[in-house]
């Protein structure tokens, strides 16, 4: 009975852990993999070995994630793991290689574990996949047997790596239920599956993250209002716009573009202050996601990418994203008289935003 205590309480306690530097470091390792993003993936790759990843997990998540995500993006990771560690070692930075796992005992049957691995990750139901028998022995026999059977990262740790993958990849939102399942039954707490889509927004992508946050509702049966993002390798985020801050609501970040524009990119529902240019026309060039501009005393405009404005000198305005999606806009300045300059006003309150729909 005390051990079946003490394993009860290591069981509670392991599921109200968060994600270890481990784990999260597995997280941009494996959606940047899925991505096929090798230098994302190189980067990830060094913050892991800098957060004590070994060698041996990294190579065992990427060599995993062939079921996942393909032999040709595994194999090209596993390349930039090559080329990663061999990097480190010119330099003098450490690597540790890490365990390999144990050798499997001599009547290993991959076809019994495998159920076994399968059916605890479905929540003690067991699943045949009768439409394809091959494909459900692939599963079982070599998936959840001969992979997961190597003990060179837990069960967790392979539905962390998976999670993450998943997310990454556009259309599979039933497979990510499933696993976002498949995780917490694999003793991945409710806490450190919320942790995942913020490491995958900062080192991964907003989209990625908004994926997996939309199944992370679905199975936990909680309200989900999904936000349309951006890709921002086609117009850049740039940096946190730190310098104008005190002028928005929320979050924004502006890249410098050629010809004097900037690329301002807004979070869901940040918006600047009302605002006036004094001797100048500013004009904005919606290229991505969805915004507002509103003159003072007008109804607001929808924005959308193509949308153009030209805002007349001395109009009192404001220009943000909508409360569901990013918002990206091209601005530059034209008919500029001397003496031109900004004129920074009140904020633009959640009673006024709100009524937008």
């Amino acid at each position: 009975m005390l051990a079946s205590l003490l394993m009860m309480t290591l069981q509670t306690n392991a599921q109200d852990m968060a994600l270890t530097t481990r784990q999260q470091a597995l997280v941009a390792i494996a959606a940047t993999e899925a991505k096929g993003d090798i230098e994302g993936l190189k980067a990830a790759l060094n913050e892991g070995f800098a957060a004590g990843l070994t060698a041996s997990e990294a190579k065992e998540a990427l060599s995993q994630l062939y079921a996942y995500t393909g032999f040709p993006r595994s194999l090209n990771a596993l390349g930039a793991l090559q080329q990663v560690i061999v990097e480190r070692k010119e330099a003098g930075q450490r690597v540790d290689a890490g365990r390999e796992a144990d050798p499997l005992p001599k009547d290993y049957d991959p076809l019994s574990q495998g159920t076994e691995v399968q059916t605890r990750l479905c929540g003690g139901q067991p699943f045949t996949y009768a439409f394809a028998p091959q494909t459900d022995y692939y599963l079982k026999a070599h998936l959840f047997g001969d992979i997961f059977a190597r003990n060179n990262l837990s069960f967790a740790d392979r539905e962390v790596v998976t999670v993450s993958a998943i997310s990454a990849l556009p259309g599979c939102e039933p497979q990510l239920q499933a696993h976002v399942s498949g995780a917490r039954n694999m003793g991945v707490s409710d806490e450190a599956l919320r942790e995942i889509p913020a490491q995958l927004e900062a080192k991964v992508g907003a989209a990625e993250a908004e994926q997996l946050r939309g199944a992370l509702a679905a199975v936990l049966g909680e309200n989900y209002s999904p936000v349309q993002t951006v890709d921002f390798s086609v117009w850049p985020k740039g940096e946190p716009n730190t310098a104008y801050a005190q002028y928005f609501v929320g979050n924004s970040y502006l890249a410098s573009m050629e010809g004097g524009m900037a690329n301002v990119t807004f979070e869901p529902r940040c918006r600047n202050n009302w605002h006036i240019h004094h001797k100048q026309v500013q004009v904005l060039i919606c290229v991505a996601g969805r915004g507002w501009y509103q003159e003072w005393g007008k109804e607001a405009v929808p924005m959308t990418p193509g949308t153009i404005i030209a805002i007349p000198a001395e109009v009192k305005h404001w220009h943000g994203a909508a409360r569901d999606s990013w918002f990206q806009h091209l601005t530059y300045h034209k008919d500029v008289q001397e003496g031109a300059s900004n004129e920074w006003l009140e904020a633009v309150t959640d009673e006024i935003y709100d009524k937008l729909k």
